[in-house]
């Protein structure tokens, strides 16, 4: 069975990191497109950054350019979020997301998170306080 688990959200002060993991099982991250959505309070669903595992092409949405990064270690089919400099804006429940097809898409002269991706982890909650 496909299955992906989101942990390591808590409650941290704003200036604050914290990382995220996401545990797969059933797949191979290597060979997939693998994101991080968040959903903050009020607003819809938004793709936070992703990476294609077949040519690197990555995406970083404007709010967290330099302060976030998405890594994974193959040996485990883990994923992680690092997130650094943790803004009260920041507060969302984070999910770790998976699209079998492995590339970005391409529009606009632009790379893009897909669209639906194809499977998802339950989500954790991340909470910045100031």
């Amino acid at each position: 069975d496909v299955q992906l688990q989101a942990s390591g959200g808590g409650l941290v002060q704003a200036g604050g990191s914290l990382r995220l993991s996401c545990a797969a099982s059933g797949f191979n991250f290597r060979i997939n497109t693998v994101a991080w959505y968040r959903r903050a309070p009020g607003k819809e669903r938004e793709a936070v950054l992703c990476i294609s595992n077949s040519d690197g092409t990555r995406y970083y949405a404007d709010s967290v350019k330099g302060r976030f990064t998405i890594s994974s270690d193959n040996a485990k089919n883990t994923m992680y979020l690092q997130m650094n400099s943790l803004k009260p804006e920041d507060t969302a429940v984070y999910y770790c997301a998976v699209d079998l097809y492995p590339a970005l898409h391409y529009y606009g002269g632009s790379y893009y998170c897909p669209k639906n991706m194809d499977y998802w982890g339950k989500g954790t909650l991340v909470t910045v306080s100031s």
